[in-house]
């Protein structure tokens, strides 16, 4: 893939992110992806902040602000509205953080899933409530601190990708920053469908996750080849790994982070097994 055709920007410098947001990269590839005709619907998160105030703010692309639970609900009015003064071509986008995805929105994002709404849920997981003070979320993987779960959270991550694979929805991904050309590549495949489609995309948190801000494209890079963050693509209910992972220690993935200081390595590494078993049974 030529990234170079890829030269729009739909971000602003001068946004209101803490350094190293993964977050804020994965905006800029997104929107690189699926260029300026685009709305953005941003329920309460990060990115309610980052991207800023009216005339201000950092995106390039109108968007709208909603309260946690009902973002889906208002890009489906979106999309009715825009179908009517046919803008049929312009991409309505959902761009949540994990509690508006995994917790708070969940009913109204199954419920969007459930119409098959054609507009595009993008979920930037950082694993936890990161603009309300670090608590956990049900995104929150096993040993990990957060304020709220001081020494470590003691239940497993919730699984939204079967969640939404459940909606039997037309196409699902998962991405990274650390895989840029496999980044814009789903999001460029999901422009091109119509219907629901979900994106999961891990977004590391320097703040959150404790780690220097410079190493996060490292952290995600990391997630990947450990096998903590598998990459893949369910298009019409077929699953596929877009990036097989080196299979490198888990413990290179958790000592670079703070937040994991008391978790065992042992038990998170047969949760990462006992994942990719799972998920095998549908590849």
């Amino acid at each position: 893939m030529d990234l170079k055709a890829f030269s729009y920007e739909g971000l602003s410098s001068g946004h209101l992110a803490c350094a190293g947001c993964g977050a804020v990269l994965a905006m800029r590839l997104a929107l690189k992806a699926i260029g300026s005709n685009a709305r953005v619907v941003i329920p309460a998160s990060c990115w309610s902040i980052i991207a800023g105030r009216h005339p201000d703010a950092s995106l390039k692309v109108p968007m709208m602000h909603s309260t946690f639970e009902v973002a889906p609900s208002i890009a489906s009015g979106m999309r009715a509205a825009l179908n009517r003064l046919g803008l049929k071509d312009t991409v309505v986008m959902v761009w949540a953080g994990d509690g508006a995805t995994y917790d708070i929105g969940f009913a109204s994002l199954s419920a969007a899933a459930e119409r098959n709404e054609d507009i595009i849920y993008v979920c930037y997981d950082n694993e936890a409530y990161m603009n309300t003070g670090i608590q956990r979320s049900s995104s929150t993987p096993p040993g990990a601190w957060t304020t709220t779960t001081p020494e470590g959270k003691l239940e497993e991550k919730k699984n939204i990708i079967l969640a939404m694979y459940a909606h039997r929805i037309p196409y699902i991904a998962t991405a990274t920053v650390a895989y840029p050309e496999d980044f814009i590549a789903k999001f460029q495949k999901a422009k091109r469908i119509k219907g629901f489609r979900f994106i999961l995309v891990l977004s590391p948190c320097p703040t959150g996750w404790r780690f220097e801000e410079k190493r996060t494209v490292e952290v995600a890079r990391l997630a990947v080849e450990t096998g903590v963050f598998p990459l893949l693509e369910i298009e019409n209910g077929a699953w596929r790994i877009t990036k097989e992972p080196m299979w490198l220690p888990v413990d290179r993935y958790l000592k670079v982070q703070s937040r994991f200081a008391k978790a065992s390595t042992e038990s998170f590494e047969r949760s990462v097994k006992e994942n990719w078993r799972f998920l095998e049974r549908f590849l």
